[in-house]
């Protein structure tokens, strides 16, 4: 259970991530819904985490998925009724669990009313309300900004006779946060859900917010900084990342914005805020949008690219750690928007076991996306079932988000995993049915119930959750550490990444294994002896 009287729970606390569309369905439709959320509660309930995230299920054309949100105050007719909402918060609650929306303000549907007013004409209440631009003397756009997801960043409007902001699709104008009736309407629908009893926001594109008022080009990126990371937002089949994104994202003025959105949440108890923040500078983002009082959090996709090795990991804490001294950190290796990290670093069942260890003892707020904790494996989509806008415009070399977000199996039985009694609207890994929820219930030392003894473990001591953390020197292959926590025990960690037997030496202290997790290692007179992906985690 989480601890609801805490206002500062979201602090090392554990939070579960929902794509309602592939969840459980409960009308029989193939599609996730909030009823089947609040049906399936329970399960995440017996994994111990505090939170549950659950990403967007407002009204919208379903271009990206929900994503492109035509009302912020009313659920999608697919996902329920706003009673359905109610009754999925009140249960959750119930439960223990905190209950986090996804917020999409960066940009709205071209189906919302407030673009659709916009675009009518330049004279209009709401005319400044979205980024509209002249085009050059030539009729092209305004600038050389890219949209994240193919093409120009500029949409042109024959009403208007201008071009639009978008950032993502076409149908996503981007909202004019330089107006501050913009801001002003954008916290009132944040204020709606507040009054109705959630406990957060997760802030999708949380540095998209601003953009540069002259409009100016971004400059390309040069071997140097590209090497620096600059560009790693995108997929190298996308020439956004041959951009450095200075005057289209990122901007200074997000920190006023941030603040206001804070200065809201505070006037509720026990709130939280974290942003994604997709960027190259996405670090030391984290540390600006997390100081004082902004975010309460904010992840990056850091751990969730396609790098991977123990020197690679230990170093992006590392940044984190010296980057992020005010502020809070949140880490995830999985999410609706990546491979799911057991295909894409490769791991096998023992490795996926030490790395979640090491995601459980790292100083910050972790996320979990549904199904990490059954071990799922990307599934295949082929392309006649891809229903991700950005997959299709990438395909074949990058085949899109789809195969990370098929329907959760619940049990073994059936074609749909019991998921649905109607074809789903992705298809139902086969694979996935040998990994479910009934199979590994009750199977003793399954990684379903490995993820509930490391989560106790976490939430059972305050330096897993609140500790400092300090780097030990190890080997190559090996990432060490000590949490230490207000004079409480210290707490000693290690994770053999590497496929050799690895030799560790301990810091001075008497130290006691933590047992009952099903990892092999050797301590003697202070040298461990750490089988390849094995992890050690011990007591002072």
């Amino acid at each position: 259970m989480s601890s609801n009287g805490n206002s500062d729970w979201w602090r090392g606390g554990v939070i579960y991530q929902v794509y309602p569309r592939s969840f459980q369905d409960s009308d029989g439709d193939g599609m996730g819904d909030l009823a089947g959320i609040t049906d399936r509660l329970d399960h995440i309930a017996r994994l111990g985490v505090d939170a549950v995230w659950i990403a967007p299920f407002f009204t919208s054309p379903m271009a990206d998925m929900g994503y492109d949100v035509s009302n912020y105050t009313d659920v999608d007719p697919i996902f329920g009724t706003l009673e359905d909402f109610d009754r999925l918060l009140a249960r959750a609650h119930e439960l223990g669990l905190k209950v986090i929306i996804d917020q999409v303000l960066s940009h709205t549907s071209d189906q919302h009313p407030w673009f659709l007013e916009s675009r009518t004409g330049r004279d209009n209440p709401r005319a400044d309300w979205y980024v509209w631009a002249d085009p050059q003397p030539d009729g092209t756009p305004p600038n050389n900004w890219l949209s994240v997801f193919g093409g120009p960043a500029w949409e042109w409007d024959g009403v208007r006779k201008q071009y639009y902001l978008h950032n993502f699709l076409a149908s996503q104008p981007d909202l004019n946060f330089h107006c501050e009736a913009v801001q002003d309407a954008l916290l009132d629908t944040v204020r709606f859900w507040l009054d109705r009893g959630v406990d957060g926001f997760r802030l999708d594109t949380a540095n998209f917010y601003f953009h540069d008022p002259e409009l100016r080009s971004n400059p390309p990126i040069d071997a140097k900084v590209s090497a620096a990371g600059i560009g790693a937002d995108a997929p190298d089949t996308n020439p956004y990342g041959m951009q450095n994104h200075v005057y289209s994202k990122s901007r200074p003025e997000n920190i006023g914005f941030l603040e206001r959105f804070r200065a809201l949440l505070d006037e509720y108890e026990a709130t939280a805020s974290v942003g994604e923040i997709g960027d190259a500078r996405a670090i030391q983002l984290t540390a600006e949008y997390t100081a004082g009082r902004r975010l309460h959090m904010a992840y990056t996709f850091d751990l969730l690219s396609d790098r991977f090795s123990a020197d690679y990991i230990r170093n992006t804490v590392r940044r984190f750690e010296d980057a992020v001294t005010e502020g809070w950190v949140c880490y995830a290796f999985s999410n609706h928007d990546v491979m799911r990290h057991a295909s894409r670093w490769g791991l096998s069942e023992s490795a996926l076991r030490v790395h979640t260890a090491l995601l459980m003892c790292l100083r910050g707020t972790i996320c979990l996306y549904q199904g990490e904790e059954l071990g799922l494996e990307e599934a295949y989509v082929s392309y006649e079932e891809l229903q991700d806008p950005y997959g299709k415009e990438f395909w074949p070399k990058f085949k899109g988000r789809d195969g990370c977000r098929t329907p959760m199996p619940w049990s073994a039985d059936g074609p749909n995993g019991g998921f649905s009694d109607h074809k789903p609207w992705l298809p139902v890994a086969m694979e996935h049915l040998e990994k479910a929820v009934a199979v590994q219930d009750h199977e003793e030392g399954s990684l379903l119930n490995f993820y509930r003894d490391i989560i106790a473990l976490r939430r059972m001591r305050p330096a897993l959750t609140k500790g400092a953390l300090e780097l030990v020197e190890a080997t190559e292959e090996v990432i060490a550490f000590v949490r230490k926590h207000e004079g409480r025990a210290p707490i000693f960690c290690a994770f053999n990444l590497g496929t050799g037997t690895q030799l560790v030496t301990l810091p001075d202290g008497a130290w006691a294994e933590i047992e009952g997790l099903g990892f092999q290692a050797d301590l003697q007179n202070g040298v461990l002896t750490l089988p390849p992906e094995q992890a050690f985690i011990a007591e002072g």
